[in-house]
């Protein structure tokens, strides 16, 4: 007998249904043997060591267990493996992410992402199409056509996808960008940026002799040497070179400054000291950014043979500067300018520390150069403290958007747009000419 429309709609009805109520089951099967209701069942993939920065900081996270670990170097697994142990993680360990996706099935919530850049994505996006929240370690990945796969899988799943630039959660940087420039607008209109991430020279990676992959491993995942793959940062393949690797968490700041994408980018950079190396060992460029109080800029630049300022940010105002890094001790005050606002309103506030110096406004005539110097000397110093590790405000994000539906502070879409920003300096270096972006450049 023909099954009708009607008869085989309520059969597709039922079957989805049934599926649902299976999925549904194990997932409380999973839950209801945990001992802690809110406790998230993770997955680490690439226990290198931005892998092992993640892993220190989930540890100290209440209600997060590593059931996983997946790299496909020994050194990293037994290193994973002995240090999650010592915590009291009892984690299976493998070499293959699909094993360990396929052996792991309905005991995990979500994976950490920190694979080299060019996996990112066939990471994230097996993980999100297997029902899992992901945590991916920017940048999202040295290509744009992948960066925008993860975007559209994580859409199409429904599961979480956070990009890893840190900062967006630092109680410091939301202090300083959301309340002190956008609601206080306590720098006037901010005008211009700048940013540096140097590092002195070293040397290439090496590894211990008795943990030499195999000629046949290697070239099964994809490295032609133990040097590229240790060293795969500095690889056109691999990475996309200091401006990227390092560049893209405070260019990604500029964005959250002035609430928009660039309209333009300039570079010039080269790879002038390690001729080894395929990406620049220096890159300095300029951006700009069409706000709607008018043009601003900003300057980036990143050095490999100077540690020279080391890391830090300033945003310039009519009013002031705010200089600011992840390390406190590298930037954490603001600088008034001569005819700003009374600031004291603001410590009273409980928004500024008071002036860490006395103010002393002088007026001097230098003869030498011609010019008049006024000083204003004393900071004033942010009063927002993050006595956790830098990466832990973030993946406390990611966890509570899992657990409570707390809005993401840097979802694919924002990693995104990053992405675009970066990438672009390594083609204007080349090219040697202006990109100029287009809106739609920034959207999947």
């Amino acid at each position: 007998m023909e099954m009708n429309r009607n008869r085989f709609m309520q059969a597709a009805a039922a079957g989805t249904l049934l599926a649902a109520l299976r999925a549904r089951a194990e997932e409380n099967a999973v839950l209801a043997a945990r001992k802690d209701p809110d406790q998230l069942n993770i997955a680490l993939i690439g226990a290198g060591a931005q892998g092992r920065i993640l892993t220190e900081s989930c540890l100290r996270i209440p209600g997060i267990r590593f059931v996983a670990v997946c790299d496909i170097w020994s050194y990293s697994q037994r290193y994973a493996e002995r240090y999650l142990k010592k915590y009291g993680h009892d984690v299976a360990v493998y070499e293959n992410y699909q094993e360990m996706l396929a052996n792991e099935k309905g005991k995990l919530d979500a994976v950490l992402v920190a694979s080299p850049d060019w996996m990112h994505a066939e990471h994230a996006n097996a993980c999100l199409e297997a029902g899992l929240h992901v945590y991916c370690e920017k940048e999202m990945s040295n290509s744009l056509e992948k960066a925008a796969s993860m975007v559209r899988t994580a859409r199409a799943t429904g599961r979480l996808l956070q990009i890893g630039h840190q900062r967006r959660s630092n109680p410091r940087y939301i202090h300083a960008i959301e309340k002190l420039i956008h609601e206080e607008a306590l720098l006037g209109r901010v005008t211009h940026a700048t940013a540096q991430w140097n590092r002195a020279k070293t040397e290439d990676l090496g590894w211990p002799d008795q943990y030499e992959i195999d000629a046949a491993t290697l070239d099964k995942y994809g490295y032609d040497s133990m040097t590229q793959f240790r060293n795969w940062r500095w690889y056109k393949k691999y990475g996309g070179g200091p401006i990227v690797d390092l560049g893209s968490h405070q260019i990604d700041l500029f964005e959250w400054v002035w609430g928009v994408n660039p309209s333009s980018v300039i570079a010039s950079g080269g790879i002038d000291y390690y001729p080894h190396h395929e990406w620049y060992d220096n890159v300095l460029c300029i951006y700009e950014y069409e706000t709607p109080a008018g043009m601003a800029r900003a300057f980036y630049e990143t050095l490999t043979t100077t540690g020279h300022r080391g890391f830090s940010e300033a945003f310039r105002g009519e009013n002031g500067t705010i200089e600011i890094a992840e390390v406190p001790q590298r930037g954490n005050a603001v600088l008034r300018e001569a005819h700003a606002p009374d600031w004291m309103p603001y410590v009273e506030r409980g928004l500024l520390k008071a002036v860490s110096a006395p103010i002393q406004q002088s007026s001097t005539r230098n003869v030498a150069v011609d010019v008049r110097v006024t000083a204003e000397a004393g900071k004033w110093p942010l009063p927002i403290e993050l006595a956790k590790p830098a990466h832990q405000p973030h993946l406390e994000n990611f966890f509570n958007a899992i657990r409570y539906g707390t809005p993401l502070n840097c979802p694919g879409e924002s990693g995104y747009e990053t992405a675009v920003s970066v990438l672009a300096v390594n083609r204007a270096v080349a090219t040697n000419q202006k990109i100029e972006f287009n809106p739609s450049d920034f959207h999947v």
